[in-house]
C-alpha cells in the first residue's frame, strides 16, 4: 500500500512571470539537494508555498514536514519549542517534550519569520547548524542529532539587519546557501489572472458554488493595476468575498478607495508638516541644531528613527492595552526587543 502523505501534494506555484519561472526553476534545482535555503519576499507572497513545493520535490518527501513562526512567540518559548526539553528543565515542564528540530528529523524544518528571532538564540541555531544538527534540549545534558533540512523565511532584508546589529552574519551565510526571492504582486501583475483561475476554481468548490464566473474584463484590469499591498494573500481574500458577496465592481472600487484615503495622507500632510516634523527630529534652536558644532546626519537619523519607533510602538501597545506579548507579534520584533525598546525610548503606558 502506498504512502498516502506522498500522494498528497501542497498548493502548486501560479504564475507566467519571470520571477515565477526563475523560483520554479530554483526548486526544480535545489530539492533533492538539501542545502540551507532562505525565501525572500514581503508577508503574503507566498513563501510557504515555495517552502511545501522544495518539500513536494525532494527526497524527504512523506517524512515530516514541521513549521515554527519565529515572530510568535517570546524567546523562551521558542527556544523551548525549537529544542525541546525535559520534565522539570523549568516551571511548568511536567513532562518531557521533544522540540521542531527533532520532530522534524529526516524531513524539513520551517523557520518562517526568521529575522525575528532573537541575536542569543540565533547563536544556538548557529551551533546547532555547524554542528551537523547536534543540540541540547532544555534541561538535558545529553546531545540530540536530527537530520532536518532547515529553509528559512523572512520579509526582512536581513542584510540591512547584519548592519544593524540586528542579524548575525555568520548565521546569515550558513542559512542562506541557496536564496529564493518572490517578488511582491505588484510588480508582476501578468501572474494576476492566472491566480484569480485557480483560486475561484478552488474556492467554488470549497464554498460548494456552481456557474460561478470569474471578473469581467472591466474588473479584471482593474485588479491588475492594483498595488496589492498585501499580496496573493490579500487577492484570496478579495476572492473569497467576491464568490460570497458577489458585486466583484463595487468590491474593486473599495480597493481603490481604500488605496485613496492612504496616499493623500502622505502627500497633504507632508508638506504640512514638512517644518515641524524637521524642526522636531533636528531639535531646531537646541543641541542638535544644525548651527552647533556637534550636529550630523548621523544624529538627526538617530532622531528621526527613535520619534517614528516611539509614535508606532507606543500606537500598538495603546490599540492592544499594553499586552506586550500581542503587541510584539504584530509589530514582529521579538517580545524581548519589544521590552527593550519600551525602556530605551522610555514609552510609559497611560495613567489609570
Amino acid at each position: 500500500m502506498s504512502d498516502p502523505s506522498k500522494s498528497k501534494m501542497g498548493p502548486p506555484i501560479i504564475g507566467v512571470s519571470k520571477n515565477i519561472a526563475r523560483v520554479r526553476e530554483l526548486i526544480a534545482h535545489v530539492a533533492h539537494t538539501g542545502l540551507n535555503t532562505v525565501i525572500f519576499g514581503e508577508s503574503g507572497v507566498g513563501k510557504e508555498v515555495v517552502a511545501q513545493n522544495l518539500y513536494q520535490q525532494s527526497p524527504r518527501l512523506g517524512k515530516p514536514f514541521i513549521k515554527i513562526n519565529c515572530a510568535a512567540l517570546p524567546e523562551g518559548l521558542l527556544e523551548s519549542e525549537l529544542f525541546g526539553y525535559e520534565r522539570g528543565a523549568f516551571t511548568g515542564a511536567e513532562q518531557k517534550k521533544k522540540g521542531k528540530f527533532q520532530l522534524a528529523h529526516s524531513g524539513v524544518l520551517l523557520l518562517d519569520e526568521i529575522g525575528d528571532m532573537s541575536l542569543p538564540l540565533q547563536a544556538k541555531l548557529l551551533h546547532v547548524l555547524q554542528s551537523g544538527g547536534e543540540f541540547s534540549p532544555l534541561g538535558s545534558e545529553k546531545d540530540v542529532k536530527a537530520d532536518t533540512w532547515v529553509i528559512a523565511a523572512t520579509n526582512h532584508d536581513l542584510k540591512k539587519d547584519i548592519d544593524a546589529g540586528k542579524f548575525r552574519e555568520d548565521l546569515y551565510y550558513r542559512l542562506n546557501i541557496i536564496k529564493i526571492y518572490l517578488s511582491p504582486l505588484r510588480e508582476r501583475p501578468e501572474d494576476i489572472p492566472p491566480l484569480i483561475d485557480f483560486y475561484i476554481q478552488e474556492y467554488t468548490a470549497m464554498l460548494n458554488h456552481r456557474n460561478i464566473e470569474k471578473p469581467g474584463a472591466k474588473v479584471m484590469d482593474r485588479m491588475c493595476a492594483y498595488s496589492w499591498p498585501g499580496n496573493v494573500r490579500e487577492l484570496q481574500n478579495v476572492l473569497k468575498r467576491m464568490l460570497v458577496l458577489g458585486d466583484s465592481g463595487q468590491i474593486v472600487d473599495e480597493l481603490f478607495n481604500s488605496e485613496r484615503i492612504a496616499s493623500p495622507t502622505t502627500s497633504a500632510n507632508a508638506s504640512l508638516n514638512h517644518h515641524a516634523s524637521l524642526a522636531k527630529i533636528l531639535d531646531l534652536g537646541g543641541k542638535n541644531s544644525p548651527e552647533n558644532q556637534s550636529f550630523s546626519l548621523k544624529t538627526a537619523k538617530k532622531n528621526a528613527v527613535e520619534m517614528v519607533e516611539r509614535e508606532i510602538i507606543g500606537h500598538v501597545l495603546s490599540k492592544t492595552d499594553w499586552n506586550r506579548s500581542k503587541a510584539s507579534k504584530i509589530l514582529k520584533i521579538s517580545y524581548k526587543t519589544l521590552l527593550y525598546k519600551i525602556s530605551d525610548l522610555n514609552i510609559l503606558p497611560p495613567e489609570k
